[in-house]
């Protein structure tokens, strides 16, 4: 039984490399802007994609933006994406979730948007927009960041 769990174990290990399922940290920055106004951005995320097939991927991530002006908080928030891979190096996607509330009597906020990745061998770079759907009677809002990360 011992010899069994043992050569499982190892199959399952000589296999992992055969999978492109990445984790990956990143830092980003950008642009944030609604009826008129615009701040900058800066953050940081971590996150982790499942390979479905050669040409498809999901994942998952969590971030952490702050918006660079005064009276503002740093919001976490936890998104899905997911969508195709473009050769060896890209990737196009939807991305989409929750944002916690950024200053003291906002509320969280749902997201919804779309990026595109490209690799440069472990390191990778990014840009990507989203819309944030504000609830309360308060405008919806928009950003755009531009990330560098790195894959493993």
């Amino acid at each position: 039984m011992r010899t069994i769990l043992l050569a499982a174990a190892a199959s399952l290990v000589a296999a992992t490399p055969a999978l492109a399922n990445e984790a990956r940290v990143e830092a980003r920055g950008g642009i944030v802007w609604s009826q008129g106004d615009s701040e900058a951005i800066a953050g940081v995320a971590a996150g982790y994609d499942y390979d479905l097939g050669s040409t498809a991927f999901v994942g998952a991530e969590v971030t952490a933006d702050k918006i660079l002006t005064g009276n503002t908080r740093v919001t976490f928030g936890f998104n899905g994406r997911g969508g195709a891979k473009l050769g060896e190096n890209g990737k196009l996607y939807v991305v989409g979730g929750y944002n916690t509330k950024n200053c003291e009597f906002c509320d969280g906020t749902w997201t919804a948007g779309a990026g595109y990745q490209h690799a440069f061998g472990n390191v990778y770079g990014k840009v990507e927009y989203r819309h944030f759907f504000v609830d309360n009677n308060q405008p919806d809002f928009n950003a755009v960041a531009v990330g560098v990360g790195y894959k493993f």
